[in-house]
């Protein structure tokens, strides 16, 4: 993975410098992934619209390098610690649903997610005996559902 990650990331830069953005890539490799820290002035764009661009450039990762990596490996890109940040706060969401539906019995449907954000609940609540998670709809309009795993 260790050649996959350095073309990565070397792929990056240049992308950056042909788009005349002042970000800086440091890539750190793990058995499972290989992280793409990005930083730099321009980071903000990279944080707008909950991280459309970002996500969108990690998925540009793993279609042109992720198909050479080892199973299991994949490319994920943060800026400035924003998925950690955004993973936490999805995670915190996860657990306030799951107590709304406890006390009020009724399903709580979140807005539209991506498929990682919808991902991160989806681990979240895994383990809650009496819960079940859903994902619904179509496309990018997909949604997710809470609900007791009584009213299934």
């Amino acid at each position: 993975m260790e050649e996959n990650c350095t073309k990565a990331s070397n792929f990056l830069e240049s992308l950056f410098e042909s788009a005349r953005l002042n970000l800086r890539v440091a890539a750190h490799e793990n058995p499972s992934e290989c992280l793409m820290d990005l930083s730099g002035p321009d980071a903000e764009l990279l944080q707008a619209e909950s991280g459309e661009l970002l996500l969108a450039l990690q998925h540009l990762l793993n279609q042109a390098f992720g198909r050479t990596a080892p199973d299991g490996q994949r490319i994920v890109c943060d800026v400035e610690g924003f998925r950690a940040t955004r993973e936490a706060e999805l995670r915190a969401m996860a657990n306030l649903a799951a107590e709304r539906v406890r006390e009020s019995r009724v399903p709580f449907v979140f807005g539209e997610m991506n498929a990682s954000e919808r991902r991160v609940i989806h681990l979240t609540l895994a383990e809650s005996e009496d819960l079940y998670t859903e994902s619904v709809g179509e496309g990018a309009a997909r949604k997710l559902r809470v609900a007791l795993k009584s009213s299934k």
